[in-house]
């Protein structure tokens, strides 16, 4: 009994052995690693992955490859990246709305809590409440006044429905008491594109991958939604000085990996991510452009994500939205 009792538990182990999740290989990264972006090329989140990519490519010895896949909200990205193996070689550049879209896209294929690990929110930028040069305005409280004359009639661009251009937009009309046109895009770069050309009136534009065209004066910026004004953007006011305190609209960029993806892995990309923040000419230029470098670890990253979920479920709750 005592022989048949041992081989069953060396049997269980066995099997329990070939159950277990893979070991991290010793030799990661051993092939190039993707680096999937929910936004268009050329926007922000664009913008830092691809100068992070590029210091960790330098890094760890294999090629990070950033590949655009824009739509439904930044979801089609996630929902490839959630659904990618846990070997560390797809990972996803996150933006704030991740932290939204559940209350949104009622079918997502993914939970921002549960389909992911996290390795380190990378950085911070505030927004920038610009507007089109033909539009005639010069401060916030113009905008105001021109809104008010004629409700629904202005439009804002913004990168989806429920991002954070998006909420912002919302949170203007409900403080400032005006009534605005929201036009979504797939990405910061076309909402910049359409607000150069005139096709739409304002948007809050990202501070990093906006800053050459909010500096060259092709648009006009009348405030800054965060709680200073950005060293790039002098003499640019924040939202606080022109009346609207609670106006704050910040974005920021994170790496991500599926669910399961070994700790070791995790460790090594955490270590890589944030020595290529403090890279000199990395933070010069991000830096530059209003960027805030982050750097966090795997725990607080998690921390961040769980307590945005759960401010943004409030938000909603108070937000009239159309969702999906």
């Amino acid at each position: 009994m005592n022989r048949r009792r041992l081989s069953l538990i060396t049997i269980a182990s066995l099997v329990a052995g070939f159950a277990a999740p893979a070991l991290a290989d010793p030799n990661y990264p051993s092939k190039p690693v993707r680096i999937i972006v929910g936004y268009s090329a050329g926007g922000p989140t664009d913008t830092v992955a691809r100068l992070v990519a590029a210091k960790m490519q330098a890094q760890l010895g294999q090629p990070f490859v950033v590949e655009n896949r824009a739509g439904v909200g930044s979801n089609v990205a996630s929902e490839a990246v959630a659904a990618a193996s846990a070997d560390g070689y797809t990972l996803l550049i996150a933006a704030a709305p991740i932290t939204m879209n559940r209350f949104v896209y009622k079918d997502q294929k993914f939970n921002v809590e549960k389909s992911f690990e996290p390795i380190s929110k990378l950085s911070s930028a505030p927004g920038v409440l610009a507007v089109r040069n033909g539009l005639g305005v010069k401060s916030v409280a113009e905008l105001i006044a021109l809104a008010k004359k004629s409700p629904g009639k202005l439009t804002y661009g913004s990168t989806g429905l429920g991002g954070s251009q998006h909420m912002a937009g919302e949170l203007l009309q409900r403080l400032s008491g005006i009534q605005l046109l929201h036009v979504p895009y797939k990405g910061a770069s076309n909402v910049l594109n359409d607000l150069l050309a005139g096709h739409i009136d304002m948007a809050f534009m990202t501070a990093t991958g906006a800053m050459p065209h909010l500096q060259s004066g092709k648009v006009t910026s009348l405030a800054v939604a965060g709680p200073k004004r950005l060293a790039s953007l002098p003499n640019v006011p924040t939202v606080a000085e022109v009346g609207l305190p609670a106006m704050i609209s910040d974005s920021w960029n994170g790496l991500l990996a599926p669910a399961g993806t070994p700790p070791a892995i995790i460790k090594k990309l955490h270590e890589a991510a944030v020595a290529a923040l403090k890279a000199p000419d990395l933070k010069e230029k991000l830096e530059g452009q209003g960027g805030l470098m982050i750097g966090n670890n795997p725990d607080e990253f998690r921390a961040e994500i769980r307590e945005e979920v759960n401010q943004w479920a409030e938000q909603f709750k108070s937000v009239k939205i159309d969702t999906q």
